[in-house]
């Protein structure tokens, strides 16, 4: 594991949407990234975290943001839950296999738990780290925050 700082280019990765396609992130380079990290989909907290994503679709379009919905659970599961969410915009990625590689490789894998932290890395057009920040499990990130850190 490469230790996450902000400056340093974001090591890449490949994994599956929920519709099962591949997302390749440094394809997305020109464009601002948000790597939402989440423990488990089907909690509340983290339906909540993801609900917060979609409502504010819009909003992160038009600064140029792609906010990315990253837990461990398996694709078919992200795909329920985002139905059942009622989310359609959001891209849900699955860090399913290997268990939680992309969450190990950034450091935002809680071993305790054997899932993900929840914590929101931005990632520049150029596709630096902007901005790190880890929360505790049952918090909700602050979106107002989030929209500062793609402001600055």
């Amino acid at each position: 594991m490469n230790e996450l700082k902000t400056g340093k280019t974001i090591e890449d990765f490949t994994l599956r949407d929920s519709n099962r396609n591949v997302v390749h992130l440094h394809d997305l380079k020109g464009k601002k990234i948000l790597l939402a990290f989440h423990p488990l989909a089907w909690t509340q907290g983290c339906a909540k975290h993801m609900k917060l994503l979609e409502e504010n679709y819009e909003k992160f379009s038009s600064m140029n943001t792609v906010a990315l919905g990253i837990s461990i659970d398996s694709v078919p599961s992200k795909k329920a839950w985002a139905k059942e969410l009622g989310v359609e915009k959001t891209v849900f990625l699955s860090d399913f296999w290997p268990h939680g590689a992309v969450a190990r490789m950034y450091g935002m894998f809680n071993e305790d738990m054997g899932v993900s932290k929840r914590a929101s890395i931005l990632i520049d057009e150029d596709l630096k780290v902007k901005y790190i920040k880890v929360y505790e499990t049952r918090s909700l990130p602050d979106i107002d925050e989030i929209f500062v850190a793609i402001r600055d």
